[in-house]
């Protein structure tokens, strides 16, 4: 299966995602913010870093680049799409989900092993995990803090599309705990933390990270 990851000017963590995959068992390939289509990739990942020097507001820049036009168009027909914290930023700026992320409540760069629990085991992106499990993987941002008016809130815990949550302490204030969403169709995801970061142990604090990764290659085989 191949993965496409794209880089925008200001991507800090592509080769890192591309990796990942290869270890979880696909084949990335490399897109560019200015192309016009996908490539005939079968899942597209969008990494973190500071897409467009993060001028504007975080991710709303990248929202316009040319490859965002047949992603969006691709999503919203179900190709499973992940969004890494910028790539989450992006995702929500495109409205491929609600909500927003806004400065870290307190107003610091946060960079560390974080502990999260899945609550959504059945998204294209986590269904190589049982739901309530508990992982470890990095998490380092400075505008990671997840809102959203109520209902909305409500809607996301309703229908079961919160699909990661902070465990012990609330790194960058996210409402009610929140570290990534899922769109309704389960095909969207966009999380803060770093699962390429955690994909074997010798770089990374844990391999928990790798499952992300296992659950789309999974899901695509199983579609064909």
């Amino acid at each position: 299966m191949r993965i496409g990851v794209v880089t925008f000017p200001g991507s800090l963590d592509d080769r890192d995602a591309a990796r990942a995959v290869r270890i979880a068992g696909g084949e990335p390939v490399a897109l560019w913010h200015g192309d016009a289509d996908l490539a005939g990739v079968d899942a597209v990942v969008l990494p973190g870093g500071f897409s467009y020097g993060d001028y504007l507001r975080c991710g709303a820049i990248a929202r316009f680049a040319p490859i965002m036009g047949p992603i969006i168009e691709a999503a919203e027909k179900g190709l499973p799409v992940l969004g890494i914290c910028n790539g989450f930023q992006i995702l929500c700026e495109s409205h491929l989900l609600p909500g927003a992320l806004v400065r870290n409540d307190r107003r610091k760069f946060v960079c560390r092993d974080q502990r999260l629990r899945v609550d959504n085991a059945e998204t294209a992106w986590t269904s190589a995990y049982t739901a309530g499990q508990e992982i470890v993987v990095p998490l380092k941002n400075g505008e990671g803090g997840y809102v959203a008016d109520e209902d909305t809130l409500d809607r996301l815990e309703g229908e079961g599309r919160v699909v990661v949550r902070y465990l012990d302490d609330n790194p960058n204030g996210s409402y009610r705990d929140i570290a990534g969403i899922t769109n309704a169709a389960g095909n969207v995801v966009g999380l803060m933390p770093h699962p390429e970061h955690a994909v074997e142990t010798l770089c990374g604090p844990t391999s928990d990270g790798l499952g992300f990764f296992a659950s789309v290659l999974g899901r695509l085989a199983a579609a064909r």
